[in-house]
C-alpha cells in the first residue's frame, strides 16, 4: 500500500517561504508522476504544482505560483518536494502531495492514484 506524509506546513508572513516535504512509502520504482494540489476553504483542490520523474521534462507550475514556488523530487528516496518563496495570503490552504503511478495526464485531481493527509499553510500578518 502506498502511503504519502507531507511535512512543513505552518504559519508565515507575507513574503516569507516554506518548504513542504513528502515522504513515499509503499513504493519500490519512481512513479510516473508527482504532484502538489491545495485546497482552500469553499474552494475546489487545485494543481500547484507537478513534476514527472524523468528530469528532462519541465516542471508544471498554476498562473498563481510561477516564479515564486519550486518543486523538486528525489527519485532515489521517493520524497517530493515544493519550495515557496515569496508567499501570499491568498497561497493559505491545506497543500496535499499526490502521486501518480503511471503514464498519462497528471495536470488534474483526478488523475492522481494516491494523496497524502494534507498539511495546513497559513499566510498572515
Amino acid at each position: 500500500q502506498v502511503q504519502l506524509k507531507e511535512s512543513g506546513g505552518g504559519w508565515v508572513q507575507p513574503g516569507g517561504s516554506l518548504r513542504l516535504s513528502c515522504a513515499v512509502s509503499g513504493r519500490t520504482f519512481s512513479s510516473y508522476a508527482m504532484g502538489w494540489f491545495r485546497q482552500a476553504p469553499g474552494k475546489e483542490r487545485e494543481l500547484v504544482a507537478a513534476v514527472r520523474s524523468t528530469f528532462d521534462i519541465p516542471a508544471v507550475y498554476a498562473d498563481s505560483v510561477k516564479g515564486r514556488f519550486t518543486i523538486s523530487r528525489d527519485n532515489a528516496k521517493n520524497t517530493v518536494f515544493l519550495q515557496m518563496d515569496s508567499l501570499k495570503p491568498e497561497d493559505t490552504a491545506v497543500y496535499y502531495c499526490a502521486d501518480r503511478l503511471y503514464s498519462g495526464t497528471y495536470y488534474s485531481a483526478r488523475d492522481y492514484d494516491y494523496w497524502g493527509q494534507g498539511t495546513q499553510v497559513t499566510v498572515s500578518s
